[in-house]
C-alpha cells in the first residue's frame, strides 16, 4: 500500500503524531520513486514527465507541490492550462504521494482526486531510510536538521532549481521545475532506487541521467 499525506500544521503536536507514526509505513524491498515538482499548470510538460514516468517503471510518482496555479512570479506563459494539468494527474492518482507547495489552494484540491494538502510527509524505506519531503518555502534548516536523522533523504521544491548533495550528514534532493527551471537548471526529475540505493537527476526533454548518488 503506498501511503497517503495527511494535513496538520507543521511543528504541532498533532502533526508530530501523524507524521512520525502513521505515515511511517514501510515500502517493498525494490522500489523506484519518480520524483518531479512545480508543475505550475503547463500541461505539455507534465505530458513528458508522465511519459518518462511510465517508461521508468517507477512505483511511485511524488510530487512537492506547485501543480496548477502558475505563480505571481513566473507570470502566464504558452501553453498554460491548470484543469488540463488536474486531468493529467488525476489519471495517476493510486500513485501518487503529494504534498502542498506555496502556490496550492484548498481550490486545487477539488479539482485533484488524491490528497495533496498536506505541508510535509515523511515515508520509511524499506531499507530503513526516513525520505522527508516538504515544498521547501516553510521549515527552516534547524527545524529540518531535528526531525531529521542522520541518513535521512530530505525532498523539497520551490526554487525551480535542480539539486542532489549529502550535506550534514543527510542527503537533499530537488529535482528543479518540470515546466519553469531556473538558476540554470535544465527541466527534470529525479529517480530514487532503492535497490541500488541511489539517486539521480535527469533532464526531462532527454532523459539523460546527469547526477547520480548514492545514499
Amino acid at each position: 500500500m503506498i501511503p497517503r499525506g495527511l494535513l496538520a500544521k507543521p511543528g504541532s503536536e498533532q502533526s508530530e503524531r501523524l507524521y512520525r507514526s502513521e505515515r511511517e509505513i514501510c515500502y517493498t524491498a525494490h522500489m523506484k520513486l519518480f520524483v518531479i515538482s512545480d508543475i505550475h499548470g503547463y500541461p505539455a510538460a507534465l505530458k513528458k514527465a508522465l511519459a518518462a514516468f511510465d517508461a521508468s517503471g517507477a512505483d511511485a510518482l511524488l510530487i512537492t507541490g506547485d501543480y496548477m496555479y502558475h505563480g505571481p512570479r513566473n507570470g502566464v506563459h504558452e501553453g498554460y492550462d491548470g484543469p488540463a494539468v488536474a486531468e493529467l494527474l488525476n489519471v495517476y492518482k493510486d500513485r501518487i504521494i503529494g504534498i502542498r507547495g506555496n502556490c496550492d489552494s484548498e481550490v486545487d484540491q477539488m479539482l485533484l482526486t488524491f490528497p495533496m494538502l498536506a505541508p510535509y510527509t515523511r515515508q520509511l524505506l524499506a531499507d530503513g531510510t526516513s525520505l522527508f519531503m516538504h515544498h521547501g518555502h516553510t521549515l527552516t534548516e534547524e527545524q529540518i536538521a531535528s526531525w531529521c536523522a542522520e541518513g535521512s533523504i530530505v525532498i523539497s521544491g520551490h526554487t525551480h532549481v535542480a539539486v542532489l548533495e549529502k550535506r550534514d550528514e543527510r542527503v537533499f534532493l530537488n529535482p528543479g521545475s518540470v515546466s519553469l527551471p531556473k538558476g540554470g537548471s535544465k527541466a527534470g526529475y529525479a529517480v530514487i532506487d532503492t535497490d541500488a540505493r541511489s539517486i539521480s537527476l535527469c533532464e526531462l526533454d532527454t532523459g539523460t541521467t546527469y547526477k547520480t548518488l548514492e545514499y
